[in-house]
């Protein structure tokens, strides 16, 4: 049964949607903007939703679901990520300067995902630290929390960064290689995008005091990635990150195979098929329209995650259906932040838990492993 929030609210959300709707009379018009924009013309942006509305369904028909659906949910959706176990095969994608939307920003977010029994990835760019955010999870030791990590051209940053993280349980090191610079988000470009004077970079402010300030004529964020962030990086680089900490490295922001194998072949032990929510290389593809190429490439010696435009638990299906091995859910949970804190986060979790396994039922899956390539028709080009 899903987690609604309290009678008192005026509205009851039932889907994603709504509460995207609903999130706009709880944000600031610039922060709005932050979070939902796309690079230049959001071309990416838009396709990443349009992807998945070009993929149909197959279902089996006159499959006994009766043993374990319940007219609720699936009794089991339970996976695994890099060994580590999850109640559904969800992960909260990284996402920076959350106390924008909830006082409360990363510390609520974490909570509802360990509470929910599924993964959390931590943006370096938090407004809340690696530390806090561990410490609240006290109370779920198992809980899957991977930190998500910039290299900055200050390489003793990095590793101080890496070594805090290992230090506070984090369970894997989440490398976003598709920004080695930052895409022209011109939303935020009107807007001279900066934090208030209130929330810092939890995670580097107080290591070297770093920040996001208020830029004339351009984005406190571009600059930031432009003064700060290594564009020189390359796959060579990873072993020097590997040799910091005992972490699996997953690789966040391939799009093509050919990438996906150096991947493996440089160590990564996971894949996160993505294009940054639309937000980096506009005109680049679709990220569920690179995924079946990315799963072929590396041939099941690596797990492959998917992130960018789920909306709907018909929208996990098909990416699993196309062999992702989990998904990561990036804006939907700034919404349900902004709404109502850590009970939307939980929300928004519970929904999608719903009607994954609504049309799981419907599709004849009374399991994940029953969810094969079989259940998809994919677009005639």
């Amino acid at each position: 049964m899903s987690t609604y929030l309290s009678n008192n609210d005026r509205f009851q959300p039932i889907n994603l949607f709504e509460y995207e709707k609903l999130a706009k009379d709880h944000l600031s018009q610039t922060t709005l903007d932050y979070y939902s924009s796309g690079a230049w013309d959001e071309i990416t942006l838009q396709d990443n939703r349009a992807a998945f509305e070009r993929v149909k369904l197959r279902p089996r028909m006159l499959v006994d679901v009766s043993d374990v659906y319940d007219g609720l949910h699936l009794r089991n959706l339970t996976t695994s990520i890099l060994g580590q176990s999850l109640q559904l095969p969800l992960l909260i994608a990284p996402m920076a300067f959350q106390c924008l939307a909830h006082p409360d920003g990363e510390v609520a977010t974490a909570l509802a995902a360990a509470s929910a029994g599924v993964g959390m990835v931590l943006s370096t760019m938090a407004t809340k630290s690696i530390e806090e955010v561990a410490t609240a999870c006290e109370k779920f030791p198992d809980s899957l929390r991977w930190f998500q990590l910039y290299i900055h051209k200050d390489r003793g940053l990095t590793r101080a960064l890496v070594e805090k993280a290992y230090k506070a349980g984090y369970k894997a090191l989440c490398l976003t290689v598709d920004a080695p610079v930052l895409g022209q988000r011109e939303r935020d470009r009107r807007n001279e995008f900066a934090l208030p004077p209130d929330l810092h970079l939890a995670n580097l402010a107080t290591i070297s005091g770093l920040d996001i300030s208020h830029e004339k004529g351009e984005s406190g964020l571009f600059t930031y990635f432009a003064q700060q962030l290594n564009p020189a990086v390359t796959w060579h680089d990873l072993e020097w990150l590997q040799s910091l900490s005992p972490l699996p490295l997953v690789i966040k922001g391939i799009l093509r195979g050919d990438d996906a194998v150096r991947a493996v072949e440089y160590g990564a032990k996971a894949i996160v098929v993505s294009n940054h929510g639309g937000r980096q290389l506009d005109g680049a593809i679709a990220s569920l329209d690179a995924l079946t190429e990315i799963v072929a490439a590396v041939d099941g010696k690596v797990e492959v995650v998917l992130d960018g435009g789920i909306r709907r638990g018909t929208d996990i299906l098909k990416a699993l259906a196309l062999g992702a091995k989990a998904v990561l859910i990036g804006r939907p949970i700034l919404w349900g932040l902004a709404v109502a804190g850590q009970v939307g986060v939980s929300h928004v979790i519970s929904l999608l838990q719903d009607e994954l396994s609504l049309a799981m039922a419907l599709s004849g899956c009374a399991k994940l492993e029953d969810i094969d390539p079989s259940l998809v028709r994919l677009p005639r080009l």
